[in-house]
């Protein structure tokens, strides 16, 4: 009995060294790593606090909608993602078209956008390049490890190949849309950030200039040479780490040059907010609406499919493009149940929709796509 004590204490022991280990390594890397990104100075928080969304230091959903789980929901939300789900990823690495990068730098043609999975696009117009929540490493996660990799093995195009960019829009700091790795790529080429209040602090921590950041509140707008950004609303949250939670802002936005109007929803649950954005707006000549990533659990955050298909109309746009889905598994359904039932809504509701390959350009114009069910 002595003996088999002794052996019990030294298991205990041992593990819970291994636990104590494991926990300084955390620490460590929640306090040392940059990925995390940076934090507001108190006069910056102090400048929040003139935006109506902006309460007791926090950022807030119009409504005061709640975006917080409660512990039980946590709890389900935890044992999900550990559940085996058919055809949650794809069988093999998705097929993409390549992007010429000499085509890229010499276009001037009309309006067109091109996805690179999720809810990345390259848009060029009024021959400007605009990246939108550039996206592109394998994984959405401060960490390798603590994610699954992307469904496609290669992009479209490496950001190194990539040309000049005039625009980057960022919708708000979560690590599918606010990626370290590709800002630090991307920062020495880029010539301005538009972000919503709080998520330049990211930016300035990472070494991209202030003079390049421009920080807007719903509703507010920027030119840039013809060109018309502005920030409006969307219903969410934001974070990175363990004590940032809703730091920074949520937005959605719209493009707007002489001739075109363009929609982006940003991560966003259902509600009152596309309507109002379409009767300031609208209409609108292309909306890419978030369709993926959804729950029960967090409904009020992400959209399911059928919400989609209405959030179109509601934004009155002439055509739609389902994204926030196509790259990572970060929810619990099959791959390719949110463009399977945001196709059959939106046949229901006579929505015009766009399924383009990862890779492929569409035109503004004409919105079509060459590779009808690619997915399939």
């Amino acid at each position: 009995m002595k003996f088999i004590l002794k052996i019990l204490k030294k298991v205990l022991l041992g593990l819970g060294i291994v636990i104590g280990v494991i926990f300084l390594i955390s620490v460590i890397f929640l306090y040392t790593s940059p990925q995390f990104g940076g934090k507001a100075s108190d006069e910056k928080k102090q400048s929040y606090t003139k935006s109506d969304n902006y309460t007791d230091g926090k950022f807030k959903n119009a409504g005061n909608i709640s975006t917080e789980m409660s512990f039980k929901d946590m709890m389900k939300a935890t044992a999900g993602m550990f559940k085996k789900i058919p055809n949650a990823r794809p069988n093999h690495s998705l097929q993409v078209q390549k992007i010429d990068s000499v085509s890229i730098e010499n276009y001037k043609g009309e309006a067109r956008i091109i996805w690179f999975g999720h809810s990345t696009f390259l848009v060029q117009i009024n021959e400007k390049n605009i990246l939108i929540d550039p996206m592109l490493s394998d994984v959405p996660a401060p960490h390798p490890w603590l994610g699954s990799k992307r469904f496609n093995e290669k992009p479209p195009i490496t950001i190194e190949q990539l040309p000049k960019i005039d625009v980057v829009l960022l919708s708000h700091d979560h690590y599918d849309h606010l990626d370290y790795e590709s800002i630090i790529k991307l920062k020495d080429k880029v010539e301005v950030f538009y972000t919503p209040l709080g998520l330049g602090n990211h930016l300035l921590a990472w070494g991209i200039d202030n003079e390049k950041i421009t920080e807007l509140d719903w509703w507010e707008n920027t030119q840039f040479y013809g060109l018309t950004f502005t920030s409006t609303p969307a219903q969410h949250f934001s974070g990175r780490g363990l004590s940032d939670r809703d730091q920074t802002l949520w937005c959605s936005w719209i493009i707007k040059s002489s001739t075109e109007q363009l929609f982006f929803s940003g991560d966003s649950g259902y509600g009152a907010h596309f309507k109002e954005i379409g009767e300031k707006y609208g209409p609108f000549d292309f909306a890419m609406i978030e369709c993926g990533q959804y729950n029960e659990l967090w409904s009020e955050i992400h959209m399911f499919p059928e919400e989609t298909a209405q959030a179109a109309i509601d934004l009155k746009t002439k055509s739609m493009m389902p994204i926030h889905w196509g790259a990572f598994k970060l929810a619990q359904h099959s791959w390719t149940d949110p463009i399977e039932r945001v196709e059959k809504k939106a046949t229901e509701l006579s929505v015009p929709m766009v399924i383009p390959q990862i890779g492929e350009p569409v035109f503004i114009s004409k919105p079509v796509a060459a590779s009808n069910d690619w997915w399939k």
